[in-house]
């Protein structure tokens, strides 16, 4: 897939017409076919090596996380627009408030480790849309913050304005963007993709091809094209920008071929564990789809497709897995969905784990002591120090009694139940730290800002 991508790369090329960042490329021994730039491999690779592969983004209140260290972390969805309330199991469009409170229930989750602004608000331009969801996040969180989905480079300026309101630093922060499929970059995309680098912000570019519609419908044609879509924009970034911060992403969801929609079956959990080994062949931190499926409700379909689809990548590696309260292919999202995906990673991370077997977990000396008499395996601190180390993922919301004692119940409640209860306990009781007034005033004034000059374009 490597020599495909660099094939495809060097051979056939990407359309791209924005003459500031062609310059930049002819320059540095790109060609031109038609209206598609060629990449020479030894350019390609060389940008793969100046890059920094292990950016670190941090929140307010000083958590970090460090990419390629091992760790596997956690985001949710971002950019949905419909709100599922799990309770009369209906849907709407999300409002501001939902927004606010889907914020605040990650905030909540332990599983959560990053918190990318979730719900689309209603009323707002297309170019305004990603920098009112960033200033709308940054006040009910102190978590770090995957900065919004970027379209053009006016976002760039003020989205790391606003970052520094709240103490991160443009290096800190990241911005993702996402090429056109099959292999296009926009002028307003590739304008952006300088305006990143310009800021020195960790770039997180994410194309989403649709294999079999936007890409070719076998798993590793797709990789491939996403791939040359991923580090072309890299290319370009480390160009201006030497050692610039990158994360290897990719969205690739296959075909329904029955309904034309993004299929969510296993083929994504596979593809996106071929993603993780083909950016750790180039030794980037990874980030892919985790929690998704095609379902409308919290069934059996929703969990059997995100279980799958967060498991394989997570074996195969990745650095960051999203998708947290995603339902519908990313169309809906769901604050009960948030609290059961958290869950979920528990046992993730837990399965990611395996088995150890050392003299302490082979436990050969405890065998031997319940054998000879001297006490039961409850009795001994072995147990009681291996529960409390982890090695049981040990589920708040999944039913462990028996059917008499769940029947005493009378509810007979379910683990989606469960999940309902806990998201609106959260919303009841989580308080998160306020920014201060004059913080507030700040990120409001930087939006206003960004504001003027959208209409100014105009």
């Amino acid at each position: 897939m490597h020599e495909a991508t660099l094939h495809v790369m060097g051979e056939i090329g990407l359309i791209w017409t924005h003459k500031p960042s062609l310059d930049v490329l002819m320059d540095a021994g790109c060609t031109l076919k038609e209206n598609r730039v060629c990449f020479p491999a030894n350019l390609v690779m060389e940008s793969v090596a100046k890059a920094n592969k292990r950016p670190v983004i941090k929140g307010r209140n000083g958590t970090v996380n460090s990419f390629g260290s091992g760790n596997l972390y956690f985001h949710n969805l971002g950019g949905a627009r419909d709100i599922f309330d799990a309770k009369t199991n209906t849907r709407r469009p999300a409002t501001n408030q939902d927004a606010v409170d889907a914020i605040r229930v990650l905030d909540a989750l332990d599983n959560c480790h990053t918190v990318t602004p979730f719900f689309t608000p209603p009323n707002v331009s297309n170019e305004m849309m990603s920098l009112h969801m960033y200033r709308h996040t940054l006040p009910h969180t102190t978590k770090p913050v995957q900065g919004p989905g970027i379209q053009f480079a006016h976002e760039v300026k003020y989205a790391v304005e606003m970052a520094n309101v709240v103490g991160t630093s443009a290096s800190e922060l990241t911005l993702s963007l996402s090429p056109v499929s099959p292999l296009t970059m926009h002028d307003a995309s590739a304008a952006a993709i300088m305006a990143m680098a310009e800021a020195g912000v960790i770039q997180s570019n994410l194309p989403a091809p649709t294999g079999g519609a936007t890409s070719p419908m076998t798993m590793t044609g797709s990789i491939v094209q996403q791939s040359a879509e991923t580090l072309a924009p890299l290319v370009l970034a480390q160009l201006i920008n030497p050692g610039c911060g990158v994360i290897y992403c990719g969205r690739l969801g296959m075909l329904e071929p029955r309904t034309g929609l993004i299929w969510g079956g296993v083929e994504l959990g596979l593809s996106s564990a071929a993603t993780v080994q083909l950016g750790h062949y180039y030794g980037f931190s990874v980030n892919v789809y985790g929690f998704s499926t095609n379902a409308h409700t919290i069934d059996a379909q929703n969990a059997f497709e995100r279980g799958l689809n967060a498991s394989i990548p997570a074996l195969a590696g990745a650095d960051e897995l999203s998708g947290i309260g995603e339902m519908e292919a990313g169309v809906m999202g769901s604050h009960a969905q948030m609290v059961l995906d958290n869950e979920l990673a528990a046992s993730v991370m837990r399965l990611r784990t395996g088995l150890s077997a050392d003299t302490e977990h082979l436990a050969i000396e405890i065998i031997g002591n319940v054998m000879n008499g001297t006490r039961n395996y409850l009795g001994q601190k072995h147990t009681l120090k291996h529960i409390r180390a982890g090695e049981l993922a040990l589920t708040k919301l999944a039913e462990r009694n028996s059917w008499e004692t769940w029947d005493e119940k009378l509810e007979r409640k379910q683990m989606a139940d469960y999940a309902i209860d806990a998201a609106e306990k959260i919303l009841h009781e989580h308080q998160v730290p306020p920014l201060e007034n004059q913080q507030e005033k700040e990120l409001d004034r930087i939006l206003a800002a960004a504001e003027k000059e959208t209409i100014k374009k105009k």
